[in-house]
This record gives C-alpha cells, sequence and structure tokens, in this order.
C-alpha cells in the first residue's frame, strides 16, 4: 500500500468499527462499582483458569478489523511506516484502558491475556492494511468502482456501512429474522402480548416481508443506478450468515431454525412487491423506506418473546459470546435510526462523477 489520501469509506469503516468494540468490550454498562482491586493488577496476573483456543482467536480476531481499517487513514498523514507504529501503539491503549474499565463492572473479568490478543490482532490487522488496505485509498480501483456505482461521498459509504450492519445483525440467532428495533429488549422490558403459535407465525411473516421490502429500498438508495439482482445477492448472504452464527453459537443440527413457514413467506413476499417498488424515483423509494422502517420496529417491539429464541440466546451469551451478543443488540436497537438519519438525508445529483465525454446539464 502506497500512502494516498484516506476516502471517506476508510474513515467511517474505522469509526463505525470502533464505537462497535468499545460497547461490546463494556456491555452491560449496568453495575458500576469498584472491585477493591488495584486498577492493572491484572496486568501481572497468571494465565486464566478458563480458556480455550477458541477465546484467544475472538480476541486476536476483534481487533484486525481495527488495525485494517485505522492504517489507511493513518498513513495517508504520517507515511506506512510512522502510520502502522501510530495505530499498534494507539490500538492497544484503547486495549488496555477498555480493560482497566472492566474492573468496574462485576460481570466483566479484565485479562492481560485479552490485552495482548488484541495487540496482536491490531498488528495483523495493519501488516494486513500494507498489502491490501490500498483499496480504500482514494485512488484505489475500488474506490473508482465504488464511485461507478454508488452513491456519492459520504452518503454513499453511509448507506454502505449501513447494509454492512444490518447484515452483522443476522449473526445474532435471538433476533426475528430481518427484525430490528428491539428496544424492549434493550430496555427490558415485558413483552406487549402473550405468545401464542399462530400469532407469533403471522408476527414472523410480517416483519420478514418488511424486512425484506426495507434492504431491497435501502439499498437501491445506496446505488447510483438500482437493480432487482442486488436483492437476491443480500437475501442470500443474509440467510447464509444466519444460518453459519446458528451452527457455531447454538449447535450445528440448529442451522436452518430461522426457516420458518413464517419467515420464509414473509421473504416471498417481501420480494415479489419489491421488484415493482424498485422502479419508483428515488424520491418515492426514500418515503417508502422510511414508512418500512417504522413499521417493521413497531412490529418488532410489540412481538410476542418466542421461548425457543429466548433459550437460544441463553445458551450463546456464556462466556465471551457475552461481547458479541452486547454487540449485534445494540446494533440491531439503533439500525432503524441510523437508517431514518440516512432516509433524511438529501442526496446531491449525482454529477461529482460524470461519464468521461459527458457535459452536466
Amino acid at each position: 500500500m502506497h500512502p494516498g489520501r484516506s476516502s471517506a469509506l476508510a474513515r467511517i469503516l474505522a469509526f463505525a468499527y470502533t464505537a462497535l468494540v468499545v460497547y461490546a468490550s463494556l456491555h452491560p454498562f449496568s453495575g458500576w462499582a469498584g472491585s477493591g482491586l488495584p486498577l492493572f493488577a491484572f496486568l501481572s496476573a497468571g494465565w486464566p483458569r478458563y480458556y480455550t483456543i477458541f477465546d484467544l482467536i475472538v480476541n486476536v480476531l476483534a481487533y484486525v478489523p481495527l488495525g485494517f481499517f485505522w492504517l489507511p487513514v493513518a498513513a495517508a498523514r504520517f507515511g506506512l511506516g510512522r502510520g502502522t507504529a501510530i495505530v499498534c501503539v494507539l490500538l492497544g491503549a484503547l486495549s488496555g484502558t477498555l480493560e482497566t474499565l472492566q474492573n468496574f463492572l462485576p460481570s466483566r473479568v479484565p485479562s492481560n491475556v485479552d490485552l495482548a490478543c488484541n495487540c496482536v490482532g491490531a498488528l495483523l490487522g495493519a501488516l494486513a492494511a500494507q498489502r491490501w488496505g490500498g483499496a480504500l485509498l482514494s485512488e484505489s480501483r475500488l474506490l473508482r468502482w465504488r464511485h461507478r456505482h454508488l452513491a456519492h461521498e459520504p452518503i454513499g459509504d453511509y448507506g454502505f456501512v449501513l447494509i454492512c450492519i444490518w447484515l452483522l445483525v443476522q449473526l445474532s440467532p435471538e433476533n426475528l429474522l430481518f427484525g430490528t428495533g428491539n428496544l424492549r429488549v434493550l430496555l427490558e422490558l415485558p413483552a406487549a402480548l402473550p405468545f401464542d403459535v399462530e400469532r407469533f407465525s403471522r408476527h414472523e411473516a410480517w416483519i420478514a416481508a418488511l424486512g425484506t421490502l426495507t434492504v431491497a429500498l435501502m439499498s437501491s438508495l445506496v446505488l447510483r443506478r438500482p437493480r432487482f439482482w442486488h436483492l437476491p445477492v443480500l437475501l442470500l448472504a443474509a440467510m447464509a450468515i444466519r444460518s453459519f452464527a446458528a451452527a457455531l453459537l447454538i449447535e450445528p443440527a440448529s442451522f436452518a431454525h430461522w426457516m420458518t413457514a413464517g419467515n420464509l413467506a414473509g421473504m416471498g413476499i417481501g420480494a415479489a412487491f419489491a421488484w415493482p417498488l424498485l422502479k419508483l424515483d428515488e424520491g418515492l423509494r426514500r418515503v417508502l423506506a422510511g414508512g418500512m422502517v417504522m413499521a417493521t420496529t413497531a412490529l418488532v417491539n410489540i412481538a410476542p418473546d418466542n421461548p425457543y429464541l429466548l433459550q437460544a440466546a441463553q445458551v450463546w451469551q456464556q462466556g465471551h459470546f457475552l461481547n458479541f451478543n452486547g454487540l449485534t443488540r445494540v446494533a440491531s436497537s439503533f439500525w432503524p435510526f441510523l437508517a431514518m438519519a440516512f432516509l433524511m438525508w438529501k442526496r446531491e445529483p449525482s454529477l461529482r462523477f460524470p461519464h468521461a465525454g459527458r457535459k452536466p446539464h
């Protein structure tokens, strides 16, 4: 990677992922109290009694994207060598600060092993960015492709990150399929309706249908020239992520637990209605997307709790998965509000990157 001007996409990804890491490291943000131990006692502690190779890998991988996203930003300002050193030092300091703050959370245990793994992950991410991070610089081939196919900066980058977060949310088996904005769970409020199999199936179908329409319309606003093909690609990616997460976090036999009659019917209905809606002009698609976001959020918050999903959540929240559950929960809860901010963002005419040989009118 040769240092150059960092793109808005690189900076948005870096800040967004940093915010998610901070939240996941300090989740659940409750019960703050001093432990009575010296703040930095964990630095000289011995090897933890309960630890697995998987825990080590997760803590390394969590910081790889941080190093990868931040290096292009730092290298554009300080050069490649100094940028790599600065990124590793700052991310190590970030991990150390978060581990120290965990002293005040009863449900968290600060660990020098976690700190070491995070530093290794940041270094690996920075080294990977030296080889491939040029894709996030302004002169890269990937960014030229982005200028041809996605909306102008920064709205196209913001929308792209929103779609990535929507895919991230599918990693949580406790969420209803394509259902976001569940503030009731975040605030630990009781369910509005009692569980009933038939009622719950209808809720699943409606939420899956509205969620499909939401991501179809939202993603169409990210593209310069929307085509229907992007919806099947997104749905297939979401289904693959959902199945992988269920198999990994619950048990392999549960990979298809989300394939209920309600979810499958809802996706089919949503995809069928998306076909004509994607042909509407941008203003109508923007208004409809806002309506879909609000309707989906309302249905998610009044939907009855599914005992099976709650049981699945209890299984995978153990150990270090508590961090990941906190990350996916906050991403899911606040996604509709971020989406509404995106939909209210006025899109400028796409004259910033005119095609060669064409003059803007």
